[in-house]
């Protein structure tokens, strides 16, 4: 079995991909200590001269990658609030559930354009399904569609300035210790850091039925169109303190609705809201890593004091690792069903990709 090692302010195993240590305390935890005496009163007039030194559409001062969730409900907020006019942009979840769709409808009244970006559906169900079976990542193409169709509008619409939310390499500590201090959003980021676990987009015209043409907002732009816009993607969380459950207060104030009830698999009902697939992911995470997002919540709650390590650990056991025989209003089959995945399909991978030196298999298998 392998002896896992947990940081000594939060509940980070050292299973967690690209997460390091420093005397006992994890990566996370550092870069949040370091920003605890950080002067955030300029942030707001550094933010805003990176947007008004680099405007060139003369419409549009930004783009904002949106998904109708709590923090891009809060981002909106937060740039309008500053003066400016951004240009809102997102491309669906994978099962885009009812309130996901309610959230991004308030997303578009508080008063900014709004584009989606909907990729070939067929397709899409497709690279789900090769990337489930090959990979063990049932929303692959939403983590890279997240990231290459802003950027692709940003370069369509001649718009130099994305701005992203937090850092997720200082937010949840994973990646190269000096990235924990990151400014920018470009090409290395998302190919080291965005979860494409070794699968390629070139690989996707393996797949019965996937051809190059389809496959165009898949692609990040070419190299000469971004350097042609001088393309930045920004920050929010480095110009503006951060925080998960002050962002959700102020969404929810602004019309954003949460779950009436927890969300499987988390501690809370403010995250994970917009897509049917989240369980089955975060169950495949736990598998894997031996971890899940509500481990993810509930780290980022005690460095900011809101939450012990202690009662943390006691509800995270609680949370974290549950089986997603429903999430939501939608059973683990008819989720499945979409990709013509089967129950006895779902159960063979995730033994396929459970860490057995995490795990060992009781007499219920």
């Amino acid at each position: 079995m392998t002896q896992i090692q947990y940081c000594k302010k939060c509940l980070y195993p050292s299973t967690k991909p690209d997460l390091w240590f420093k005397n006992g305390v994890c990566g996370a935890c550092h870069a949040y200590d370091e920003r605890r005496s950080y002067d955030w009163t300029t942030g707001s007039e550094v933010f805003k001269k990176i947007i008004q030194d680099n405007k060139r559409n003369p419409d549009y001062d930004c783009i904002i990658p949106v998904s109708g969730g709590k923090d891009s409900t809060y981002q909106v907020w937060k740039v309008l609030q500053q003066g400016f006019n951004p240009l809102c942009v997102t491309a669906p979840t994978d099962q885009l559930t009812d309130l996901g769709r309610k959230n991004i409808e308030n997303l578009k009244s508080l008063g900014c354009d709004y584009i989606e970006f909907s990729v070939n559906r067929e397709i899409r169900k497709r690279i789900n399904r090769h990337a489930f079976f090959t990979v063990g990542d049932i929303q692959w193409p939403e983590h890279l569609l997240i990231y290459t169709i802003p950027v692709r509008a940003a370069v369509l619409f001649d718009i130099p300035v994305i701005i992203w939310g937090e850092c997720p390499q200082r937010e949840y500590g994973a990646g190269r210790p000096e990235d924990a201090n990151l400014k920018y959003f470009d090409r290395r980021v998302l190919e080291e850091y965005g979860s494409l676990n070794g699968l390629r987009v070139s690989d996707l015209t393996l797949i019965d039925g996937v051809n190059e043409r389809d496959l165009q907002l898949y692609h990040y732009p070419e190299a000469d169109k971004v350097e042609k816009l001088g393309l930045k993607g920004i920050y929010l969380d480095n110009y503006f303190a951060w925080n998960g459950i002050s962002n959700a207060v102020i969404s929810q104030s602004l019309g954003f609705e949460v779950s009436p009830k927890n969300i499987l698999g988390t501690i809370a009902n403010y995250e994970n809201l917009d897509n049917y697939v989240h369980g089955i992911h975060d169950y495949l995470k736990y598998l894997k890593f031996g971890f899940s997002r509500a481990t993810d919540i509930a780290c980022n709650l005690i460095r900011r004091n809101l939450l012990t390590r202690e009662d943390a650990a006691h509800i995270v056991k609680m949370h974290d690792g549950l089986f997603p025989s429903q999430y939501l209003d939608k059973s683990l089959e008819s989720i499945l069903n979409e990709y013509e995945i089967s129950i006895d399909d779902f159960l063979q991978v995730c033994d396929d990709y459970t860490n057995y030196n995490l795990f060992k298999k009781d007499s219920n298998g």
